[in-house]
């Protein structure tokens, strides 16, 4: 019944629009964050707990970060999988845990009638504060990272993906696949998690996001429990900044596909950048915007060189990577990319028409709302906002930072930050020869 009437209620709600709501922020007297936003009407709460654990925290033993995460709920306290998976079941509720470039997160879904709410709590505090780390459970995880990560050697995308962020980053945490690789996967013990759990997941390392139809009290109860067992800790040193490319670079990778898969950019920006929103409407219009970005224009409509292409930007907490990428035939390799090139070069140097600016907007403005229309939505916004430490009325001033730019600003800002003298391309396909990046109009 429980399960049957959260779907429901999923789905009423996934049909209304939220206004951006008022976040409420505090700390416990351990340290943890707390973020909180009351939305009513719909007796649902989703919870999140993220640590700065994320796979920038992995050392040298690359993939740890994100194993450690997968085996949160595999075993914690006397429960093992099924049991833990038939508690959540019991009472509709659903759970998650995940690692990503910078954090660790885990996310909890469920109704707040008092015993269905105190049952999902108490299972997810239990495995955030004991997880057991088994060795069989170890064991079977690795394994299973292990075939995926051998299975992405038959994938020209996966293997385009690890060189462009070895390109980008080099030696810097950001410069590594989060599953890690075969070799240091296979070298991973279940201490070594354990190790990583204990240094990372601790009470001052820990934002606590609570968005849902629950009073303010109670969110502090709930903060409290979950957290009152993690030892206090320390957060982690800050982590090294980006060293950005300045000269260009070109690798291609042979692969037996009749595809070759294209990838060119730089690391550009992060969460708090002042730069942020001239790069990030600058990218909706020439490659983020899908069928009406310039990208797609000049590769696939004008010419037909591609299915699709695109760009995008992803800030992290330092600077995360802007790549433009497209997939061709193996033939046209050069053609496409010189024409990539030549496109990005275009709007670096003029920017945007002002018709593309308005259009871009408007897009962006009107669609903004429905990026946090559900409770999980809102609740992944409001764990950025916490993680990243940004200004609260974040979602309020969204608005007004977009209409505030203009043609001018866009240029300035790609200009400075898009060096088109120091791309860093990867192709993988079958090809002959390397591909030549200058672009020659």
């Amino acid at each position: 019944m429980a399960i049957r009437l959260l779907g429901l209620l999923l789905f009423v709600f996934s049909s209304m629009t939220m206004a951006a709501a008022k976040i409420d922020s505090w700390q416990t007297p351990q340290g943890s964050r707390v973020y909180y936003v009351r939305t009513e009407g719909l007796p649902m709460v989703d919870i999140q707990v993220s640590f700065d654990a994320g796979a920038a925290r992995d050392g040298q033993q690359f993939g740890v970060a994100a194993l450690t995460a997968a085996l949160l709920d595999t075993g914690a306290g006397q429960w093992n999988a099924d049991a833990i998976a038939q508690r959540f079941e019991s009472v509709g509720a659903l759970f998650d845990a995940s690692a990503s470039t910078d954090m660790a997160t885990l996310s909890l879904r469920t109704l707040t009638d008092k015993a269905l709410f105190d049952k999902s709590l108490d299972t997810m505090q239990t495995i955030l504060t004991k997880p057991s780390f088994k060795e069989a459970d170890f064991k079977r995880e690795k394994n299973r990272t292990l075939a995926g990560l051998k299975q992405q050697e038959e994938s020209p995308a996966a293997l385009g993906s690890i060189a462009f962020s070895k390109a980008l980053y080099n030696t810097h945490p950001y410069g590594h696949q989060t599953a890690g690789n075969l070799k240091t996967i296979a070298a991973l013990k279940a201490a070594d998690l354990q190790t990583f759990y204990k240094t990372y997941y601790v009470a001052a390392n820990a934002i606590v996001v609570i968005v849902g139809d629950v009073s303010k009290e109670q969110a502090e109860q709930t903060a409290l429990l979950l957290v009152k067992d993690l030892p206090t800790g320390k957060k982690p040193e800050a982590l090294s900044d980006v060293v950005i490319p300045t000269t260009a670079s070109q690798q291609h990778i042979e692969f037996p596909s009749t595809q070759t898969h294209v990838a060119v950019g730089l690391p550009v920006t992060y969460r708090k950048d002042p730069d942020y929103y001239n790069l990030y409407i600058g990218n909706h219009i020439l490659g983020g915007s899908g069928l009406v970005s310039k990208l797609f224009d000049e590769v696939r409509e004008q010419r037909g060189l591609a299915y699709s292409a695109s760009s995008s930007m992803t800030p992290l907490l330092k600077s995360g990577p802007f790549t433009a990428g497209l997939q061709t035939r193996n033939d046209q390799t050069k053609q496409a990319v010189e024409v990539l090139n030549n496109t990005l070069s275009d709007f670096v140097t003029q920017g945007p028409t002002e018709a593309e600016l308005t259009a871009a907007k408007k897009n962006i403005i009107g669609g903004f709302p429905m990026r946090f229309d559900t409770n999980k939505k809102l609740a992944n916004y409001v764990g950025m906002i916490g993680f990243y430490e940004m200004p609260l009325d974040y979602l309020d001033t969204f608005q007004q930072k977009i209409e505030a730019t203009t043609i001018a600003t866009i240029t300035d800002a790609f200009k400075r930050r898009v060096n088109l003298n120091a791309l860093q391309t990867v192709t993988v396909g079958k090809t002959e020869v390397a591909v030549d990046v200058k672009s020659a109009k």
